[in-house]
Order: C-alpha cells, then structure tokens, then sequence
C-alpha cells in the first residue's frame, strides 16, 4: 500500500473506523540491515498497511522489529500472532469514541 491516505477511514485489523495511522510492514529501523534487504525486495520494503493508533501502538507493544520484518509482514500474519490477534478480537468488540480529540493549531 502506498503512503498516500487511503479513501477508506477502517483499520485494515481491527475494522473499526477511526483515524489512521501508516504502519511500515517492514520497520524503518530495521530496513538497512543486511539480512533485511537480502529478505525483502526494495518495493516490499516501501510497503506498509492503514491501521488505527489503538492498533498500531499494539503492533509495536507486542512484536519486535525485527521479528515484524521476518515474520509479521502481511495482515494476515500479524494477524495470527498470539498476542495481536487477541488484543484485535477485544478492540472489534470496543464502541468507537463519540469524539476524537484533535489537536488544535497555534
């Protein structure tokens, strides 16, 4: 997927609709390494999934960058850890937020 905000507003997870954030499906931090790179092709290093915050902070509180760049790089797999997938179970099951806080400019 691309960096460019998609039309949708759902978290490719947790399907809830809420404002998203890009996830790197291949962590930044991790992209120079060697073993990366002889992994992943440059275009799936550029790849990424619109997840909400709630998600995304879970896909970092969770899994490791490095184990994200060897096993967890599609929806799928993130999908099947342990983990991830129960914290996405509870998050479906959340009432989205009546109000979502922005912040204020100036």
């Amino acid at each position: 997927m691309s960096h460019r905000k998609p039309n949708v507003s759902d978290c490719v997870l947790c399907k809830r609709e809420l404002p998203l954030t890009f996830h790197h499906v291949i962590p930044k931090l991790v992209q120079k390494r060697r073993w990366v790179k002889e992994l992943h092709t440059a275009t799936q290093l550029q790849e990424g999934i619109w997840v909400c915050k709630p998600c995304h902070s879970a896909i970092h509180r969770f899994i490791e960058h490095a184990d994200l760049a060897r096993e967890y790089h599609t929806v799928g797999r993130l999908l099947s850890h342990e983990e991830l997938g129960k914290f996405v179970r509870w998050s479906q099951k959340q009432r989205r937020p009546k109000k979502v806080r922005r912040k204020r400019n100036g």
